[in-house]
């Protein structure tokens, strides 16, 4: 019933979504934000928009817009009642139901949708039942969260990048084992769109030489395995002029795979005067102007995981940060699409010979940040 579900702010910014029976992309919206501008007020956005291919059912609740996105034809009030129904949840859960409760709980959410619905229909909506399965926020278990982390945010932009050097005027057909994937597309112009959106099948004549022939975007974090871990420990006491800095780097989810020209930085506090650390591996420098720690790690051996650990100087009398730094990874992982797309064959038509081809996968990190 319910594919999806999109939580939009008063900003018309999508803050949260969550996919069941399969991923829909977040430009779906778009009809939404289409019918909130034309809307005298929040209010009158209709409930029930219609667009080519799903159905956007929503309600407006403490300023945040709850958009179910359904492919097939179902009762309105049917789906508007299970919306209020999450909505009350979030409330009796976290007192209120606002995008700064929702995002200070989100581990929770994501596991309370996941029992409210099962496979996009409703299973578990009565909150003496969900309390049974899912315990409500507490001190210790938001400590227990935030110790073992939990992905904020996660998407991966991709791209096809072709190399094509073929005489005559060849045909190419390219398909993939898991064409689904590839739901928020942009196409390189040689590409015949209908034949795509009819097959799942890339049909095209190609330019000559470099271009790249494809971009698709990947927003749900239910599909975007993270490949890499990190383990840290930075701490600062208050009154003291040393503070702690333990950091260990592993690979995860990389199917074998090599995490490679791995580069570690992260902008101290301004009250760091200098940086003591010992790497196990690679080397490490710290700006004591611009407070910037770097560390080029390399190539992670997950036999001898990579460690950076020290102490940091500093300022005498200065207070204790207010916040610990965030810490930005870069890394490279060879033959591996972190996406799952995988393609099945590609043909030539229109030309006798026999061309050589070949496929290259590559994952790099884009803006990999961990929050201490």
């Amino acid at each position: 019933m319910i594919h999806s579900l999109f939580l939009v702010n008063a900003s018309g910014d999508i803050f949260l979504e969550k996919h069941w029976k399969s991923v829909v992309s977040r430009s779906v919206c778009d009809y939404f934000f289409e019918a909130q501008e034309r809307a005298t007020e929040p209010e009158n956005v209709p409930p029930v928009i219609s667009t080519p291919h799903h159905y956007l059912i929503s309600v407006l609740r403490h300023r945040i817009y709850f958009v179910a996105v359904i492919q097939s034809e179902v009762p309105p009030l049917f789906v508007i009642e299970f919306l209020h129904r999450v909505v009350d949840t979030f409330q009796d859960y976290f007192g209120v139901c606002t995008e700064a409760a929702i995002k200070d709980n989100v581990v929770v959410v994501y596991e309370l949708l996941e029992e409210m619905l099962d496979n996009g229909f409703p299973l578990a909506t009565e909150s003496n039942i969900l309390k049974e399965l899912i315990k409500p926020p507490t001190i210790l278990r938001t400590m227990v969260n935030t110790i073992t982390g939990s992905t904020i945010t996660a998407e991966i932009q991709g791209v096809i990048d072709a190399c094509v050097k073929l005489t005559g005027m060849p045909d190419l057909t390219l398909s993939f084992m898991n064409p689904r994937l590839l739901d928020d597309v942009s196409f390189h112009p040689c590409v015949r769109f209908k034949r795509w959106e009819a097959e799942r099948i890339l049909s095209f004549i190609p330019p000559d030489g470099n271009f790249r022939l494809l971009s698709y975007h990947v927003s749900s974090q239910n599909l975007v395995a993270i490949p890499v871990y990190v383990k840290h420990n930075i701490t600062f006491r208050e009154g003291s002029s040393q503070g702690r800095f333990d950091l260990t780097l592993g690979p995860k989810q990389t199917m074998g795979k090599a995490v490679e020209s791995v580069l570690v930085s992260s902008q101290l506090p301004r009250g760091v005067l200098n940086a003591s650390l010992n790497p196990s591996q690679g080397t490490y420098t710290f700006d004591p102007v611009t407070k910037l720690l770097t560390w080029d790690v390399g190539k992670i051996n997950p036999q001898k995981l990579p460690s950076l650990k020290g102490t940091m100087s500093l300022q005498a009398g200065a207070s204790k940060p207010d916040e610990n730094p965030t810490i930005n990874i870069q890394f490279k992982i060879q033959q591996m699409a972190i996406s799952g797309l995988k393609v099945n064959r590609l043909d030539m038509y229109g030309e006798k010979y026999k061309p050589f081809k070949g496929i290259k996968y590559m994952t790099k990190a884009g803006k990999f940040q961990v929050r201490t």
